[in-house]
């Protein structure tokens, strides 16, 4: 589970970094400054969990269950909260609905939110063998 948690997170680090610079430079002639401003929120938020999933990954101090559990967690949560933001801070370009999305937000910040804390409550009461 370790080098999958990995891989996933240099993979999301990397198009962290793409969509940084795309948003940067390409989106900066179109996108208004609170829109980008809300593109640069769902780029910073995918890059703190990127770095929140490698430390997952490295732990010892968890289950690969539990690891499993974390993983999941945050993957859905980063694919539901930036990749929302992402969507409506670019709507006026790409004619999407943002009524749909404005629940999939929070549902996503709260995965992440939730990844935190039970990844906390793992460590915190784990059972020393």
């Amino acid at each position: 589970m370790s080098q999958k948690i990995v891989l996933t997170a240099l993979f999301l680090g990397a198009l962290a970094i793409i969509l940084g610079a795309f948003g940067a430079h390409a989106l900066k002639k179109f996108l208004s400054v609170e829109q980008l401003s809300s593109f640069e929120t769902g780029v910073r938020y995918q890059m703190y969990h990127v770095l929140f999933l490698l430390f997952v990954a490295q732990t010892n101090n968890i289950t690969e269950k539990q690891k499993t559990i974390v993983f999941l967690m945050t993957l859905f949560g980063i694919l539901l909260f930036s990749g929302s933001i992402y969507l409506l801070a670019t709507s006026t370009y790409t004619n999407i609905k943002t009524k749909l999305l404005g629940p999939i937000t929070p549902l996503g910040g709260l995965l992440l939110i939730l990844s935190w804390i039970y990844l906390f409550c793992c460590i915190m009461f784990k059972k020393e063998i």
